[in-house]
């Protein structure tokens, strides 16, 4: 058992349960589309909890590689790297036509009652991406007022991508995401505006 295994069985995983959801991928799925024997699959994981651990594990060590690098190419103002975020989510909805959101926000909603290492790792992953929404905010350094409540404006950030996400993907709708967008570029601006007011 090798950790190549291992990594094609969670890479299978993290794609059924992006697509078709935790709920919906059976084992039988994970298998079948890996090719990789049950045994293999039960070595490493006693039952499709382990898998998703797994997988939560994965997107929270790889954020900055497999997220934030891919969002940010060419891209240096801190402010600009917000909405270069928020763009990569529009166009993973428009590209899967609605199928696809944001993978954390999906597990999230779906599971409701998780085990603690489940609800503690969708914590750490939102909080992953708060974070690296925050040390963008504190990049702008006085561009924004001081008293801007930094932390407090990357969970109202990520709060916004998740509710346009979830409203776009249910009508069908690009234009709802964008909407909501807009009005968050407005507040942003305004901040900005303020902290030049007050130079």
């Amino acid at each position: 058992m090798n950790a190549d295994t291992r990594k094609k069985i969670v890479m299978t995983a993290l794609e059924l349960f992006y697509v078709k959801g935790y709920q919906s991928t059976s084992i039988s799925d994970i298998l079948s589309r890996s090719q990789v024997h049950s045994g293999s699959l039960y070595h490493f994981f006693p039952g499709k909890q382990d898998v998703l651990v797994a997988v939560l594990e994965f997107y929270r060590d790889g954020i900055q590689e497999n997220l934030l690098d891919f969002a940010w190419v060419d891209v240096t103002d801190p402010i600009d790297k917000i909405f270069a975020l928020l763009n990569g989510y529009r166009t993973g909805l428009l590209m899967s036509d609605y199928a696809h959101g944001c993978p954390i926000g999906n597990l999230a909603l779906e599971i409701s009652e998780p085990d603690p290492r489940i609800r503690e790792l969708l914590q750490v992953n939102f909080e992953n991406w708060i974070g690296a929404v925050e040390q963008c905010l504190e990049e702008a350094g006085d561009r924004l007022p001081a008293s801007t409540d930094r932390r407090a404006l990357a969970e109202f950030i990520l709060t916004t991508m998740e509710g346009a996400i979830m409203q776009a993907r249910t009508a069908r709708d690009i234009g709802v995401f964008d909407r909501n967008v807009a009005v968050l570029r407005s507040h942003i601006d305004l901040l900005l505006d303020k902290a030049k007011e007050a130079a």
